[in-house]
């Protein structure tokens, strides 16, 4: 009697077993999640450069892009990040002229072509400003994940500032989405990855 219970017992556990396995090998019954691996950052945009020429995504084609999102009455973080991309593409030499920078007013009230022109000058001549209406500056800005809000500033000009989330989005020449750099990354360490792209 004890020895079939002992049988009945390993069996058991046996075909447990068996079973635990066949899931772990087979997954969950049901649709499974496939992933395609690329991020959804980046997109098609319509806006106005620094010139007051009309320009969209195609326009950069062909090139590597560092995209960042500010304004330019922002007291820190923008001037900060811009410096910050430009000694990156110093560190880079020749290989540079592979990569635009662009810089996207999410101000468009206050950063017409000609203020945000005269504030790009100030990190390199590389640099290419954009801004546009409101509309075409929110859907740049969703294109790219990018959060974004007007907050009341009695310190600044017109008396509003812009909180938003401060992202360097590395785009290739097909504009496709490669990496992005936190605020904070230091322009060697900036340099370097996208080095490895090129």
């Amino acid at each position: 009697m004890r020895r079939s219970l002992l049988i009945v017992i390993l069996g058991g556990f046996l075909l447990g077993a068996l079973v635990a396995l066949a899931l772990i090998v087979n997954g969950p019954a049901g649709p499974r999640v496939q992933t395609s691996g690329t991020a959804l950052i980046g997109g098609p945009f319509t806006l106005t450069d620094q010139t007051g020429k009309t320009v969209t995504d195609r326009d950069f084609a062909g090139r590597y892009k560092l995209v960042f999102f500010g304004f330019t009455h922002c007291p820190d973080i923008c001037p900060a990040e811009l410096q910050v991309m430009q000694a990156a593409l110093d560190a880079l030499g020749d290989k540079a002229d592979k990569v635009v920078p662009i810089f996207i007013s999410l101000d468009p009230e206050r950063d017409t072509p000609q203020v945000i022109g005269d504030y790009v000058k100030n990190f390199g001549p590389r640099f290419v400003g954009l801004t546009g209406s409101p509309e075409s500056v929110a859907a740049a800005a969703k294109a790219y994940r990018v959060v974004y809000a007007k907050v009341d500033d009695k310190a600044s000009a017109n008396g509003y500032s812009v909180d938003h989330s401060a992202l360097v989005y590395l785009m290739s020449p097909e504009g496709e989405y490669l990496t992005h750099f936190a605020y904070g990354t230091s322009a060697a360490t900036m340099a370097e990855t996208i080095r490895r792209y090129l």
